[in-house]
C-alpha cells in the first residue's frame, strides 16, 4: 500500500486512481526503491482486473537466451527433456503484467516484446500458431528511456508503445514529511514484538537523511534497528551511523548566536559539508543544491578551504561575500 500524506502523493494517489479506470499501457519511473511496484498494485487493485492475477517479471534478472520462454511460454517436447508451460503473458490472463526494469532489456529482446505489445499476441517456443491474451501491460523504470532513445539504447518504437500513460513515483527526500509515517507504517509490521516506538532524536536523524535507496532503504534501517536495539524504542544510537551522519553533523555546528545572520550560519555549513565531500566542491555543490558561485561565496574564498581540487579561487573572504548576487538556499 501507498503510505505518506504529502502533497507529492496526494497527487500520485490521485494519477494512480485516474490511469486505473483505464486499460491502457502504463509506464512508472521513479528511483530503485522509491515504491514502483506498490504504485502498479495499487493500478491493478484499483482497476477492473483487480479480481484477476498480477504477475510481476523483473526484466533485468531474465537470462537474455530465456526470454522469449519466460514471456511467451514453451511447448512440450520442444527439446529433450523440455516440458511445456505458459508464459507471464498467459499467466497474466484477466490480470496485469509487471515488467520491472524494462531499460535493462537488450535491444533485441525490445524487439521481441514490441512484437507481442502490437497485437497482445503470443507464439511460445516451438509454437506454430499464435495465441491471443487480454492482459494489462504496466512496466516500469528507473532509468530515463527518452535519453536512452537518444543514446540508441532503447528502441523508439518500444518506447512509444510504453510512454503513453506516464506515472511518476517521487523519491523519499522530496516528501520528507511522510518519513514518520513510513516509520510508523514498517514499524507496526512487528507488533508481535510489542509497541517498538523511535525517540525523538531518531526520527529527527531519518528525516534529515538523504535517502537515496528510498523506501526499500528506510525498511532494512528499521528492521535492523529492531533486531539490534536492547530496549523497545529505538534511539539514534540504533541506527546506522552513514544514516545519522547529516544529523549529528547539524548539532555539531552549534548553537546559533543572537547576532550570526543565515549567511554566517550557511557558511559555517557549507564548509562542514564540503570537509565531508573531501574538498570535492562539485559533489557539496549538488548536495547543497547550490551553484559553484554561491558556494565560493558561502565560503569566503578564505585560505582555511579544505583542498579539494588543485588551485586556490581568487579573491578575499570581504570581496566576494559582497559579489553575492544570488538567493542563498534554505540549508537542510
Amino acid at each position: 500500500m501507498l503510505v505518506g500524506a504529502s502533497s507529492q502523493m496526494r497527487v500520485l494517489r490521485d494519477r494512480l486512481e485516474r490511469v486505473a479506470r483505464t486499460d491502457f499501457t502504463v509506464l512508472i519511473e521513479g528511483e530503485s526503491g522509491a515504491g514502483k511496484e506498490v504504485a502498479a498494485r495499487e493500478i491493478h487493485g484499483l482497476s477492473t482486473r483487480a479480481k484477476g492475477p498480477f504477475v510481476a517479471v523483473n526484466c533485468a534478472a531474465i537470462v537474455e537466451t530465456l526470454i522469449e520462454t519466460e514471456l511467451f511460454g514453451i511447448e512440450e517436447r520442444t527439446a529433450t527433456g523440455v516440458r511445456g508451460r505458459r508464459g507471464k503473458f498467459e499467466l497474466a490472463e484477466e490480470g496485469t503484467l509487471f515488467l520491472d526494469e524494462v531499460g535493462d532489456l537488450s535491444l533485441n529482446a525490445q524487439a521481441k516484446l514490441l512484437r507481442v505489445l502490437q497485437d497482445l499476441c503470443v507464439e511460445r517456443v516451438g509454437g506454430h500458431g499464435t495465441q491471443r491474451v487480454n492482459t494489462r501491460i504496466v512496466a516500469a523504470t528507473n532509468r530515463s528511456l527518452s535519453q536512452m532513445v537518444r543514446d540508441q539504447r532503447f528502441r523508439p518504437d518500444l518506447f512509444y508503445r510504453l510512454a503513453g500513460v506516464e506515472v511518476h513515483v517521487p523519491p523519499l527526500r522530496s516528501r520528507r514529511d511522510d518519513v514518520p509515517r513510513l516509520v510508523e507504517h514498517v514499524l507496526g509490521r512487528y507488533g508481535r514484538m510489542g509497541e517498538w516506538r523511535g525517540d525523538g532524536t531518531a526520527m529527527e536523524a531519518l528525516v534529515a537523511y538523504e535517502w537515496p535507496g528510498n523506501v526499500r532503504q528506510l525498511e532494512r534501517v528499521i528492521e535492523r534497528a529492531v533486531t539490534l536495539a536492547p530496549a523497545q524504542e529505538i534511539g539514534i544510537d540504533d541506527l546506522p551511523a552513514d544514516v545519522t551522519a547529516d544529523y549529528r553533523d547539524l548539532v555539531m555546528l552549534g548553537p546559533v548566536g543572537r547576532d550570526e545572520t543565515l549567511r554566517t550560519w550557511s557558511r559555517r555549513y557549507a564548509r562542514l559539508l564540503l570537509e565531508r565531500c573531501h574538498g570535492n566542491r562539485r559533489e557539496a555543490c549538488e548536495r547543497l543544491g547550490i551553484s559553484y558561485h554561491t558556494l565560493k561565496t558561502y565560503l569566503g574564498e578564505s585560505d582555511d578551504i579544505p583542498a579539494g581540487k588543485p588551485g586556490r579561487p581568487a579573491g578575499t573572504g570581504s570581496q566576494a561575500a559582497d559579489r553575492t548576487h544570488e538567493t542563498p538556499c534554505a540549508m537542510p
